[in-house]
């Protein structure tokens, strides 16, 4: 499942196929970038932001966000794709390489002066330098206001930007909470800090693990266990489903035991 350690892998090999490379190629295929063509313009870097690709070419900037089932592949000219051609969203290519995006989200293509508007409206990001040097604060004060069950305020981008359903689901676990705790109820700095350590330690991993073992099958304390007996206590693993609305649920997961619901 892409979350922000995902993405900033996906970012990396990116920048590494296609920085101070020019353009050969470049057919993004949803409508309102359709008629857009930056062949022949020099890609200066790739990075992301949370959730979000941002392709910084010549003038412009090329936005992405892979959601679900997203991915950018790369493959060598001439090479056969793993995937359908229906399902590309955006193909970039070079002399000497092509990378695809499949299934992406929120494509779009906007100059570069305005690409603050892509992400302004986003926390900060524990994958940043920022996080560091004020950005945690930021997060904590955005999180201690928030109302809603922790998993939901964890997941929204605004409070702070890289965490998905995995994550929510295992910090939650590993800060003994339970996720409908409401989150100004817990303490804030202490969540995020855990949270920051697990996605920072995953940043670098094909694999991300929350246990420690990066066995098949046994990389998450509790998401995905429903019904499996808690790895710490031996407790059923309950599942529910949670979200910002009904259009917006996400599955949950929790040890009643090791995560009691006070109030």
């Amino acid at each position: 499942m892409p979350e922000g350690d995902t993405v900033y892998r996906t970012a990396l090999a990116l920048d590494e196929a296609l920085h101070g490379q020019t353009l050969t190629r470049f057919d993004v295929r949803v409508p309102r970038a359709a008629t857009v063509d930056l062949a022949g313009c020099r890609v200066d870097r790739v990075t992301c932001y949370g959730k979000h690709i941002l392709h910084h070419i010549g003038d412009y900037t090329l936005h992405s966000h892979l959601r679900m089932e997203g991915r950018w592949d790369r493959y060598r000219p001439g090479q056969r794709w793993c995937s359908p051609g229906y399902q590309a969203r955006a193909v970039l290519a070079t002399a000497t390489i092509v990378t695809v995006g499949f299934e992406l989200a929120e494509v779009r293509v906007v100059p570069r002066a305005e690409e603050h508007l892509l992400i302004d409206h986003l926390g900060p990001d524990p994958l940043k330098p920022q996080w560091d040097h004020g950005g945690l604060e930021v997060a904590a004060e955005r999180l201690s206001a928030d109302v809603r069950p922790l998993h939901v305020a964890l997941l929204d981008q605004r409070n702070v930007a890289g965490f998905g359903n995995e994550y929510g689901n295992e910090i939650c676990f590993l800060r003994g909470v339970d996720p409908h705790t409401p989150a100004n109820q817990v303490d804030a700095r202490a969540v995020l800090r855990l949270g920051a350590r697990m996605i920072r330690a995953n940043r670098d991993r094909v694999e991300r693990t929350t246990t420690g073992n990066r066995r098949r099958g046994e990389r998450l304390y509790v998401c995905f266990r429903a019904g499996l007996p808690c790895r710490r206590c031996g407790e059923e693993i309950r599942f529910d489903r949670l979200g910002a609305d009904a259009t917006r649920l996400r599955d949950v997961y929790w040890c009643p035991r090791c995560q009691p619901r006070h109030g």
